[in-house]
């Protein structure tokens, strides 16, 4: 049975989402070590900040802070804790996995290393994703489309999110952004892959399920 988000949050859900927002770093970090694209609204960031010649940390709140326009008008039961933890440090999560990475293994010698550095990122991603979103105790900004799309359209959740991802993919190719194998790979994988966590680990980690509009 759920429980509603107007509860006092537990422990267990403050932790889990603390530790699935920075699984979410460690992801996309490894994504980026693959060297054949990012995660789709990573790999747009990214692009934004060379165009703009900004540090990746504060290009992800300022593109965070477009997407919580959105989510404060549609979506207001969504925003909490986990909302500004990772809009505002997902960036710098992410810098503060990926530079150790890089210089441990150095750039991925074949296309078989490369996609075990992808497979290994969607998984990880994915596990983290499924944690702060089941932990219920506000979500980001862009993870908000896909589950604002659900709730208005009533559309299974991996599509809206596969919808979401491919978008972001596109507008960054758009832009001259790197689009790789890894990009498309995450684009139609994540989705899928975050909803079979959600049952498999997050909700019984957690022991709680969030309730749906």
């Amino acid at each position: 049975m759920s429980i509603s988000t107007t509860q006092k949050p537990t422990t267990r859900r403050i932790v889990g989402m603390m530790v699935g927002i920075v699984i979410i770093g460690l992801g996309i970090a490894l994504f980026k070590q693959s060297h054949l694209g990012n995660d789709s609204i990573s790999a747009l960031n990214m692009r934004l900040a060379e165009l703009l010649g900004i540090s990746l940390g504060v290009q992800n709140v300022a593109t965070n802070i477009l997407f919580f326009a959105l989510e404060f008008w549609f979506g207001r039961k969504y925003i909490g804790l986990g909302t500004f933890v990772n809009g505002i440090g997902m960036g710098f999560i992410i810098t503060f996995f990926y530079d150790p990475i890089a210089a441990a293994f150095g750039p991925a010698a074949s296309l078989p290393e490369q996609l075990v550095w992808v497979v290994l990122a969607v998984l990880v991603t994915a596990l983290g994703a499924s944690l702060y979103q089941t932990a219920d105790l506000g979500i980001a900004p862009y993870d908000y489309l896909s589950l604002g799309l659900r709730d208005y359209t009533h559309f299974q959740y991996f599509g809206c999110r596969v919808f979401t991802d491919a978008f972001c993919a596109l507008l960054c190719w758009l832009l001259g952004g790197l689009v790789g194998l890894g990009t498309l790979i995450c684009a139609f994988c994540l989705g899928p892959f975050i909803q079979f966590f959600n049952g498999l680990v997050s909700e019984r980690v957690l022991q709680y399920k969030p309730e749906k509009a």
